[in-house]
């Protein structure tokens, strides 16, 4: 857990390091979203790799040799790298940590006790996004970078620099809590090494997830969640310069907000939803859909400029106040329904395939998802249509896409009972 803290925590402070990074060089707006689309790369196109990488030793020592190449990353983005090339070395570590993280789980808990173990790695995960992107926020901001920069090196420049360099010692401290992790004894098949041979097992692996009626469910939703996620990320931060009135380091506390909301809604579903009724939770996706959209309909002129609250020296403004509460309650919704279907998948991943290949299949189609819906973002802004009319766009698809896999589900089960499946064992 601490490992896996530390890891997400610097993900997110990262990212809005890079941000700053990205303006200090000039560059164009269009160039931020695809930060994030470098760093899912490498899910996408190592898919057929990172999977039997995970399985061929230990996940401690796999998420050490991983977190040591996010080390390396941060490292040629502080001496001079652009950040989408060293952002996407970043990312080819994380690619191969993930199977590893996830992959444990399913090695040391029974089917049932999945959904509770995903709603915590899923509440400290978030948690840690939550400061990451606070820390992240406040390591940019001039007042905390000139303390840092006070400190450093004399190469250490601007507040995006000195972030980048608190931020790198925080992966090596995740590293080293990845030394700690014992080996759950769990051995598979020895792994194919040659190329051609890992990407038609990978091919496999993939085939098998879709065409079962529960994992083509599920991995429908969470390839859904994340595009939706990655992309509502960069989508907050320009709705609060446009419609709130905030910079950046200000925009990334609305980011921390949406993922303690996150947060919230995935600790509820770990405590209230069991495995076999996960697949009770697919009508809060268009719930949520419908929330997203009346975001492009809030400003900051909805209240009156005076109308604020004051406790003590802390004076809150009620367009922030309600949008605060309104972008945890979105957050809920989300974490509440990916985290069954999370939970799930795992599930049917382990019965039919390993550890590693299920989630190296699962990461594959949500980071291609990424990749699909950040190339779309980053045209529209590159058009310079409205961020209001994007919100509206997203928030439609998200309803749309939700629907569809609600009717493909119930077609599944007119033609059998897949959920009795839930729980089954290992084949």
């Amino acid at each position: 857990m601490a490992a896996q803290f530390f890891s997400s925590l610097a993900d997110s402070a990262l990212l809005i390091a890079a941000i700053a990074l990205l303006k200090d060089l000039h560059a164009p707006n269009w160039m931020i979203p695809l930060l994030k689309l470098f760093f899912v790369l490498s899910y996408v196109v190592l898919a057929a790799f990172v999977g039997a990488f995970a399985d061929s030793r230990p996940k401690g020592h796999v998420m050490f040799i991983t977190n040591s190449i996010k080390v390396v990353g941060c490292l040629i983005m502080l001496f001079g790298a652009h950040p989408l090339i060293a952002y996407g070395i970043v990312g080819f570590g994380a690619a191969a940590y993930s199977p590893a993280k996830y992959g444990i789980l399913t090695e040391l808990l029974p089917p049932e006790r999945l959904v509770a173990a995903n709603g915590w790695i899923e509440g400290t995960t978030v948690g840690s996004i939550i400061l990451g992107t606070v820390l992240g926020g406040a390591l940019i901001s001039p007042k905390i970078a000139s303390h840092v920069i006070a400190h450093t090196p004399p190469s250490i420049n601007t507040p995006a620099e000195a972030a980048m360099l608190v931020i790198m010692t925080i992966y090596v401290t995740a590293a080293l809590f990845n030394l700690r992790i014992p080996d759950t004894g769990a051995r598979y098949p020895r792994q194919q090494h040659g190329p051609l041979k890992l990407v038609t097992d990978f091919a496999d692996c993939f085939m098998a997830l879709w065409r079962d009626k529960l994992g083509q469910i599920s991995l429908a939703v969470t390839t859904l969640f994340w595009g939706a996620g990655a992309t509502l990320q960069f989508i907050v931060l320009k709705w609060a310069e446009v419609s709130l009135g905030m910079s950046l380091s200000e925009g990334a506390i609305l980011q921390a907000v949406v993922a303690l909301g996150v947060a919230a809604g995935a600790m509820i579903a770990a405590s209230r939803i069991p495995l076999r009724k996960s697949l009770t939770v697919l009508p809060v996706g268009i719930v949520m859909g419908i929330a997203v959209m009346l975001m492009a309909f809030y400003t900051r002129e909805l209240f009156p400029a005076h109308w604020a609250l004051h406790l003590g020296r802390l004076h809150l403004p009620v367009y922030l106040l309600v949008a605060y509460v309104f972008l945890m309650f979105v957050g809920a919704l989300s974490g509440f329904f990916v985290v069954p279907m999370n939970a799930l998948l795992q599930h049917r991943g382990h019965v039919l395939l390993s550890a590693g290949h299920s989630i190296a299949v699962q990461n594959f189609n949500e980071n291609l998802s990424v990749l699909v819906m950040l190339c779309v973002y980053a045209a529209l802004v590159w058009l310079d249509v409205p961020v209001g009319i994007v919100i509206v766009l997203f928030g439609t698809f998200v309803c749309l896409t939700m629907w569809l896999v609600m009717r493909l589900h119930v077609a599944n089960q007119r033609r059998f009972d897949s959920v009795a499946l839930i729980g089954e064992s290992k084949h």
